[in-house]
């Protein structure tokens, strides 16, 4: 087999990476009724493992569960598929923005848009009208807060890439009441450092570079307490916060052994914590999107050691999500990813390798936990491909869930709770 360099070696390494990230790999899913709430939805949680396909989480459900385990997201009672091409003239295969635009807008469009109709049209989005209807709303990922996913439930515009704009609508437009995540650069004017300083010695590409004025101060102006740091996250009082963790995302989406790096400041669990007991207090409900971007960029370097601690740590916040709703039954949760990264498949270790030493190498051994056998991921890219995306839900509409749809039909499931 041809394995890239040092990958026999590698089943000690990554339980040692993921211990020291502090890793729980006990399925932290409590024993609680796995059944749907009746009644009537009030809130939903809606987490998305960008990237993240049946490949990724069966590797991770291995890794993390064992032959015999059920990962905290598989463990939600209702399940079903979802399509995931846009309208794009170029290609069959969704970017993020495309993909969480059909989430936020219940309309497919061109890959790079947010929430933008092929023609450049600005669509409605979940997360103005939840706002709208009184509800509280929020974002949390370990991406910039103002990537393509959250965007796209929160601004309108025809390029992803134009961020400062996009925090610019999210204090003067959407005003969701809690965004915690990375992407501080966006926030402040080129040439003026913030908490997080230009240039760091993991990656000196980054570097403070909004054209809307220094955004943070006007968030403060408009009532959000702004944080930098774990320790201020979790003092932080009062119902509007703003937390930046990071320059740009959260961790260093490299190859591995070259200079790939997973360790947010803020945890995704710790983040979605915050943020629930923030948006909890409005009694009409909240919107809460929750995103581990991580999966998606480490699949793009094919980098299964740092994907699987991703998928680890979007377990954590899933646990998280439906500990809440076990008390708080009036909540939809649902877990499902924007698209798939690498075209992953996942293999025996003794299979050899059909694809090469490059890109889509195989990748480990990785280990299975609780057994002595391992198993072997294979890339067939570093892009994206078409595959269907499975989804999981819980609570009140989940049942909704069931079944093959397209990714608008997300869309029409959330916008029974979030648009009255």
């Amino acid at each position: 087999m041809n394995f890239r360099s040092s990958r026999w070696l590698l089943a000690p390494v990554v339980a040692g990476v993921v211990a020291a990230a502090g890793l729980s790999l006990a399925n932290p899913i409590t024993d609680a009724d796995a059944g749907a709430a009746k009644g009537k939805a009030r809130n939903v949680i809606f987490i998305n493992g960008d990237g993240m396909s049946a490949a990724q989480r069966e590797a991770a459900r291995l890794y993390l569960a064992g032959l015999d385990g059920q990962l905290a997201m598989d463990k939600l009672p209702y399940s079903g598929q979802l399509t995931t091409s846009p309208h794009d003239p170029k290609t069959p295969i969704t970017d993020s923005a495309a993909a969480a635009t059909a989430w936020a807008t219940g309309e497919k469009t061109y890959n790079g848009a947010i929430s933008v109709d092929v023609d450049g049209n600005p669509l409605p989005t979940l997360g103005a009208q939840a706002k709208a209807a009184g509800k509280s709303t929020g974002l949390v990922t370990t991406a910039q807060v103002t990537d393509a996913s959250p965007a796209a439930f929160f601004a309108n515009t025809a390029d992803r890439g134009a961020q400062d704009e996009i925090a610019r609508q999210y204090l003067d437009v959407t005003r969701p009441d809690v965004i915690l995540g990375g992407g501080e650069d966006w926030w402040l004017p080129a040439g003026t450092a913030g908490a997080y300083p230009d240039k760091p010695a993991e990656d000196t590409s980054e570097a403070s570079r909004g054209t809307k004025g220094d955004l943070i101060a006007k968030a403060k102006a408009k009532g959000y307490r702004y944080v930098s740091t774990p320790a201020e996250l979790q003092a932080a009082k009062g119902d509007k916060l703003l937390g930046l963790f990071g320059n740009e995302e959260l961790f260093q989406q490299r190859p591995e052994g070259q200079g790939d790096v997973y360790a947010p400041p803020a945890s995704l669990a710790t983040m979605t914590e915050k943020a629930l007991s923030t948006l909890s207090t409005n009694k009409k409900g909240f919107f809460l999107l929750v995103e581990e971007e991580g999966i998606d960029e480490f699949a793009h370097n094919n980098n299964g050691t740092r994907m699987l601690q991703a998928l680890g740590e979007l377990e954590k916040a899933v646990a998280v999500a439906r500990n809440f709703a076990a008390t708080h039954p009036d909540t939809l949760v649902v877990v499902t990813g924007d698209h798939e990264c690498g075209g992953l498949t996942v293999e025996d270790t003794a299979t050899s390798d059909e694809s090469g030493d490059d890109i889509s190498a195989e990748d480990g051994p990785f280990p299975i936990k609780g057994s002595s056998q391992s198993f072997n991921l294979d890339w067939t890219t570093s892009g994206h491909t078409g595959a269907d995306v499975p989804v999981t839900a819980y609570g009140p509409l989940a049942e909704q869930f069931t079944g093959k749809h397209p990714n608008t039909h997300v869309h029409d499931v959330l916008s029974q709770v979030l648009t009255h």
